[in-house]
């Protein structure tokens, strides 16, 4: 048996990077895994590699910014799966080719960045915790990020929406550790996901030496991090906030 042997996964973002890289590790360990993402055709792939390594796998593919798509999407994943034990809020963004400053930002974009980087993890929490609270057991992690410590330029939006990760994750833990449930946050630095693949080389190097450790973090780092959290070996560990990010930003 593997530590995590028959346990339901559900991972937002799960098509690409960090959340691919969640979802292939759970998989290794035995989990089954309910899969969400916008991208069809990479989620489809990131379920064929989890089934590769003997995973059960649902995917739903949908826009999980919108209520009535995560409502549906954890009602079907309960039925084929079973109820979830461990949910990781993985999905959201920067405003990416619209990022620009606070000042000149749009209103859509700045909604836009707080609807998936905030309100997705927080609806989606709402979807497990009761049947969390009735099995008196639960692991909730979100992915945030160091920039909600940092405050990075042209991401004033998305530091907002991350910082309210964390306040979200103490609130959860506070009201439902009783409950034995544990709510953790995980902020990366910045990760080799397609975002740093389509910077320029001077502007990736540029990111690399911001960290003391000269090396950018891989999706592979964030997934040890939330494995070692999901685990029993972190049961006693609750409303943290872990930077992995090679030292770019100390907490």
């Amino acid at each position: 048996m593997t530590q995590f042997d028959k346990k339901v996964v559900a991972i937002t973002g799960a098509a690409q990077g960090i959340g691919r890289g969640i979802a292939l590790g759970f998989a290794a360990e035995g989990a089954r895994l309910a899969l969400f993402d916008i991208d069809g055709e990479a989620l489809a792939q990131t379920a064929r590699d989890a089934s590769a390594l003997g995973s059960d796998v649902h995917i739903v593919q949908g826009d999980f910014t919108r209520l009535e798509t995560i409502t549906s999407a954890f009602t079907e994943a309960a039925e084929v799966l079973g109820p979830v034990d461990i949910l990781i809020n993985n999905l959201g963004q920067t405003a990416r080719a619209d990022m620009s400053s606070f000042a000149t930002a749009r209103h859509e974009t700045l909604d836009f960045v707080l609807d998936i980087s905030l309100r997705a993890a927080i609806h989606c929490t709402r979807e497990v915790l009761p049947s969390m609270k009735a099995r008196k057991t639960g692991r909730v992690i979100s992915i945030a990020s160091d920039t909600a410590l940092n405050g990075d330029l042209g991401c004033v939006d998305y530091a907002a929406a991350k910082a309210g990760i964390l306040g979200f994750t103490r609130g959860i833990a506070r009201e439902f550790g009783r409950a034995g449930i544990t709510a953790n946050a995980v902020c990366p630095g910045p990760t080799n996901t397609r975002a740093v693949q389509r910077m320029t080389e001077e502007n990736r190097a540029k990111v690399r030496d911001e960290a003391p450790m000269k090396v950018i973090c891989e999706p592979e780092d964030i997934a040890h991090a939330v494995l070692f959290l999901a685990s029993d070996r972190a049961r006693y560990i609750t409303g943290q906030t872990l930077l992995v990010n090679g030292g770019r930003v100390f907490h």
